[in-house]
C-alpha cells in the first residue's frame, strides 16, 4: 500500500500526462479504488499548494482536475506558440453570453433578448465548438429547442460550476469583448436577420490557459 507522499507523486504524474480534466473517480481508478475520494481531494488539495508558486497551477474545474498554464504567463508562451485561438463575432458571443446566464433558452428567448434573428449558424458554431447543447424541448406548440451550456465551456474558462461565473456586467472582459456604447433611445424595430459571416475586429473567443 503506498503512503501519502507516494500516492500524490502518483496523481501529479497522472494528471500532467492526462490530455483532459481527471475526476476523482478516474483518479481512485488508478488505485483500484483503494484510496477514497475524500483521501484523493484532501492530497490534490496539497498538491495544489505544492504548485502554488509556479508557472503551472493545478485547478478543478466541472470535468475534473487538471494541469493548466498560469494566465498570467501566456503571454510569453504565444512568443513561441503564436497561434492565434479562434475568433468569433459579437453575434456568436453575446448569444453564448444570453445562454450562459438566463439557460435553459430557446432560440426565440435569445431573440427577444438580442433583438434580432438568431441564425442557425450562430448556434451550430457553439455547438460545433461544444460549448452549448440542446438539452431538451419547452412544452409549448413547436416544442422549440431548449439550450444550455456544457461541462466543456466550463472548462474552457476553468471554472467547476455556472455558480463561479462573474457578474453578468463583467462579461466583456470575460470573453475579451469590446462593448458596444448603448444606441440612442428610439422605437424597437422588427426582428431581422444578422449574418454571422464577418467577425468584429476587437473580439475573440474566451481565454484559456494552455493545459499541460
Amino acid at each position: 500500500m503506498l503512503n501519502p507522499s507516494e500516492v500524490k507523486v502518483v496523481l501529479e504524474a497522472a494528471l500532467l500526462a492526462a490530455q483532459e480534466p481527471l475526476p476523482i473517480s478516474e483518479l481512485r481508478k488508478i488505485f483500484d479504488e483503494e484510496i477514497g475520494a475524500d483521501t484523493i481531494r484532501r492530497l490534490l488539495e496539497e498538491l495544489r499548494e505544492a504548485w502554488k508558486d509556479r508557472g503551472v497551477e493545478l485547478v478543478a474545474t466541472a470535468s475534473g482536475w487538471r494541469f493548466q498554464t498560469r494566465a498570467s504567463y501566456q503571454k510569453f508562451l504565444e512568443r513561441i506558440h503564436p497561434d492565434k485561438a479562434p475568433r468569433y463575432s459579437r453575434a456568436v458571443l453575446e448569444t453564448l453570453a444570453i445562454v450562459a446566464y438566463r439557460q435553459p433558452v430557446t432560440r426565440g428567448d435569445i431573440e427577444e433578448v438580442r433583438g434580432v434573428t438568431v441564425s442557425a449558424e450562430v448556434i451550430g458554431r457553439l455547438e460545433a465548438r461544444g460549448w452549448v447543447e440542446v438539452i431538451g424541448h419547452k412544452e409549448v406548440p413547436g416544442r422549440p429547442a431548449l439550450y444550455a451550456t456544457t461541462k466543456i465551456f466550463l472548462d474552457d474558462l476553468g471554472l467547476r460550476s455556472l455558480q463561479e461565473l462573474p457578474p453578468l456586467e463583467d462579461i466583456p472582459q470575460t470573453f475579451d469583448v469590446t462593448p458596444t456604447p448603448p444606441p440612442d433611445p428610439q422605437p424597437a424595430p422588427a426582428p431581422q436577420s444578422e449574418p454571422d459571416s464577418q467577425p468584429a475586429p476587437d473580439e475573440s473567443a474566451a481565454a484559456q490557459p494552455s493545459a499541460v
